[in-house]
């Protein structure tokens, strides 16, 4: 299992998610994922950056650390062609460090240029196609492309790496998985959900690396955590599914978690300085059939978060307990 930390583009400055990639690679993870969002999902959380510029940071203030989009959307917003240079770039940048991690989106960021918001089976099929699209012009030369939603008409990426990086695919459910196992290099999930995996495998995933994330939040004392879990992220105790993906606004989102108590969130956000229940949790992942899980310190105190991890948690996960 590896173990790697959650970059909440929706909570932090620019500088700052580049700051606590260089510092989440200093302690020991060996990868960051970070959200790809042009809206937070509540106005408390209060930032939401153009992450490859982000990642261009990073690129240059880390080494060794592997970095993820979790996840890009390329459907709507920007279109496939457009990541995939972007993609590319930062694999020239990152040589065999950098992953494309795609997902089907939600309304909240794909909206914004007026466009229809399709259903999911339309957005699954629509995601199929840009990936076709986006491995097509990392082949280099001139390419055209003429699908059911996507035209390319004589483009040519100029800066490619060595090798294409992996395209990873979200799934929280089903048709997704196979997709994932279908098409994609590897599956990213949000839940420990073993039947996921078999999906995902049963797809032509078996072998692929499977991610998870566990939504933490550490501070001096747990009435400490679970106020701020439940200030930044109330989301946890929605229900999430189609919610998640069909309200367009911010503001939908606060309307919506007005009846979210803070021990609805605390349920689902571990809200206290124990490693063990970390550990517990990180363990979930593995017997779902997860072999990398990354960590989500929600709130501001990163420092405290990591100092944390590097003393209580990661000698626990390296001697096995």
């Amino acid at each position: 299992m590896e173990i790697g930390y959650w970059l909440s583009s929706e909570e932090h400055a620019s500088n700052d998610l580049v700051r606590y990639a260089r510092q989440a690679e200093e302690i020991g993870f060996t990868f960051v994922q970070i959200s790809d969002h042009y809206h937070p999902w509540i106005d408390r959380q209060g930032y939401s950056p153009f992450i490859w510029a982000v990642i261009g940071g990073i690129a240059q203030a880390t080494e060794r650390l592997q970095l993820q989009t979790a996840v890009t959307c390329p459907i709507m917003r920007i279109h496939p062609a457009i990541i995939a240079q972007a993609a590319a770039t930062v694999a020239t940048m990152m040589p065999g460090r950098f992953q494309l991690g795609v997902g089907t989106g939600e309304n909240l960021n794909e909206h914004i240029l007026g466009e229809h918001w399709p259903p999911i089976e339309t957005r699954q099929a629509m995601l199929k196609e840009a990936i076709e699209v986006i491995r097509l012009l990392w082949q280099g030369g001139l390419e055209s492309y003429s699908g059911h939603y996507y035209t390319v008409e004589n483009a040519r990426l100029y800066t490619l790496s060595d090798e294409p990086p992996p395209i990873l695919i979200a799934a929280s459910g089903s048709n997704s998985a196979e997709l994932a196992g279908r098409v994609g290099d590897g599956l990213i999930s949000t839940g420990p959900d073993a039947e996921l995996v078999q999906a995902f495998e049963g797809a032509g995933g078996k072998g692929k690396p499977r991610y998870g994330k566990v939504a933490v939040c550490w501070a001096e004392s747990e009435a400490d955590a679970r106020r701020t879990a439940y200030e930044i992220w109330p989301l946890a105790g929605l229900s999430g599914g189609a919610l998640n993906t069909e309200l367009a606004l911010p503001s939908y989102f606060e309307q919506a978690v007005e009846m979210v108590t803070e021990d609805q969130v605390a349920e689902r956000v571990i809200c206290e300085a124990d490693p063990d229940r970390y550990v517990a949790a990180i363990q979930e992942f593995e017997e779902a059939g997860f072999d990398h899980v990354s960590l989500h310190q929600i709130g501001p105190n990163q420092a405290g978060f990591f100092n944390f991890y590097q003393r209580e948690v990661s000698p626990r996960l390296q001697n096995g307990k």
